[in-house]
């Protein structure tokens, strides 16, 4: 469905590593507190089954709580705790979580990667990831969570084991469950514990919470006290959906030309019948994923678009589904994990119908658009475009 766009995760790990998925069969969860079973809900499909039986039931704190992130910070290198002292003491952070992170490989995909301390990120994530206490007990048993599309449109399947590392270091981590974090970059968590193990510099990024807070501004200040090269970016911006049969926004002729949306849309339909491929982009990958197809045919009007489908739905104006017009981008909430997180995104050529990369075990196609989880249309500014696929915002 997506690949992380690489915008903020340096490259800590290495590369090539050949997925060995086992062939375990997958047992959905199974509670771990002594007597009789609980009832699931329809989250916890979503997590495997535990195979840690010395995971203590206090391993993970329980949730007291959820905070909204709103900046990533990342380095290289570890970031010196006085500089994390500091990032907590301005004005208007209301919360500082540190972070391992890195690019690196889970079973052959590029993804990012963060080590985490399932008691306290937790409170960072959606909803349903924050609040399954077996989900992070997982994670703190050594399992690597993986984004909802990764897993299901990835072929990674709930409680095999995959290859996670790189060139110099690499182990076998079982699938415990899917779960996005409603972060751009990232699509595999472990514990901290495990992100050591892999090699993954330690306390390189912080999760900031910073509400009612002019984020630019604070982006400006953390600059001042973190070392230099350091990167700040925003996560994941509320998009403003405009009320149906509200006025469109005024373009100021910053959209594209008619021979643009000719393009964008030959170039399309030059895609049909590649296979689906998570993560993919280009001929070379074998096929495309729903955002790649859109990053190649932007493209070829010489427009630049952010690589994930939830960066791809700021680069314009949101307008009501009834307002589309031809060479819009639609786009969907789809992830049962992260409710309201653009996870799906298709172009529109009118009357009806769109061009997507549907899913795993599919092609690039001609579709009719279905309304389901649909959350309206995409007036592309290339202006815009170009900023947020340069800022990776």
């Amino acid at each position: 469905m997506r690949r992380p766009s690489r915008r903020v995760l340096p490259t800590a790990i290495g590369v090539a590593v050949v997925a060995t998925l086992a062939s375990n069969a997958v047992v959905l969860l199974s509670w771990r507190n002594a007597g009789s079973p609980q009832p699931q809900s329809r989250w916890q499909r979503y997590v495997a089954a535990s195979s840690d039986t010395w995971v203590s039931p206090t391993a993970v704190a329980p949730l007291r709580g959820r905070v909204s992130p709103h900046l990533l910070v990342a380095s290289s290198a570890t970031l010196p705790a006085d500089a994390v002292r500091r990032v907590g003491a301005v004005k208007g952070v209301k919360r500082v979580e540190v972070l391992d992170a890195a690019q690196t490989t889970v079973g052959g995909k590029r993804v990012g990667l963060l080590g985490v301390d399932p008691s306290t990120f937790r409170a960072f994530t959606p909803k349903p990831t924050a609040e399954s206490d077996d989900l992070w007990r997982n994670i703190a048993g050594g399992d690597v969570a993986i984004s909802f599309t990764m897993g299901n449109d990835g072929g990674f399947e709930l409680g095999s084991h995959v290859t996670v590392g790189g060139r110099q270091r690499q182990t076998q981590l079982r699938v415990g469950a899917y779960a996005t974090m409603g972060l751009g970059d990232v699509d595999a968590v472990v514990s901290r514990h495990v992100a050591r193990q892999l090699g993954v510099p330690s306390g390189n990024a912080l999760l900031i919470s910073a509400p009612k807070t002019d984020l630019k501004k604070l982006s400006r200040t953390l600059r001042k006290v973190l070392p230099k090269g350091v990167k700040t970016v925003e996560v994941d911006p509320q998009i403003d959906y405009p009320a149906p049969g509200g006025r469109l926004p005024t373009a100021k002729g910053q959209v594209m030309t008619a021979e643009q949306v000719r393009t964008v849309i030959k170039a399309a339909y030059s895609r049909i019948g590649w296979p689906y491929v998570w993560g993919g982009e280009s001929e070379e990958e074998g096929g495309y994923d729903c955002s790649g197809l859109m990053q190649y045919a932007f493209a070829q009007a010489g427009i630049r678009l952010p690589r994930v489908a939830a960066d791809q739905a700021r680069a314009g104006w949101i307008i009501p589904y009834s307002k589309a017009r031809p060479g819009d981008l639609l786009i969907w909430a789809n992830d049962p994990t992260a409710p309201g997180y653009i996870s799906h995104i298709a172009l529109y050529i009118g009357n009806g119908k769109m061009v997507a990369a549907p899913r795993r075990g599919t092609v690039v196609q001609i579709q009719n658009v279905y309304t389901r989880n649909l959350k309206g249309a995409v007036r592309v500014n290339p202006q815009m475009g170009a900023r947020l696929a340069a800022s990776g915002l």
